[in-house]
């Protein structure tokens, strides 16, 4: 007797490319999903107005910490870098260069006050 011998591993190999795009539909809706949280925390997050003192006082923050006389956030360790250190106050210096004569008085006084405070702390530490 001749017995007819069907083929069904074809229907193994659709159940799983189901599967995979089930899968991949999955994904693509969770990615789209995450997509809107952060959308939605970025619009909750409101940026400060941009002025000359924010960014000083950003960098010097960032001296200090480079400094090791405040923790860094993410390592929440006081880590001393003194060569980036010197490159903020570096890049403070070279600002308040550039924008002589365009500063007003409580402007022109905060960089001044930074940067000679940031000054004595960077020599206090390479003094030794």
């Amino acid at each position: 007797m001749n017995e007819k011998k069907v083929d069904e591993s074809w229907k193994e190999k659709v159940a799983q490319e189901q599967q995979a795009s089930a899968q991949e539909e999955d994904v693509e809706n969770n990615t789209h999903a995450c997509a809107k949280d952060v959308k939605k925390e970025e619009e909750a997050f409101e940026m400060p107005p941009v002025n000359f003192n924010l960014f000083i006082s950003s960098l010097s923050m960032q001296a200090l910490m480079a400094l090791g006389e405040i923790e860094n956030p993410i390592s929440n360790k006081k880590d001393k870098q003194l060569p980036q250190a010197k490159y903020l106050i570096d890049t403070i210096e070279m600002l308040q260069v550039k924008t002589k004569g365009n500063l007003d008085a409580q402007e022109a006084d905060m960089i001044e006050t930074i940067l000679y405070e940031l000054r004595m702390k960077y020599i206090a530490l390479t003094k030794d």
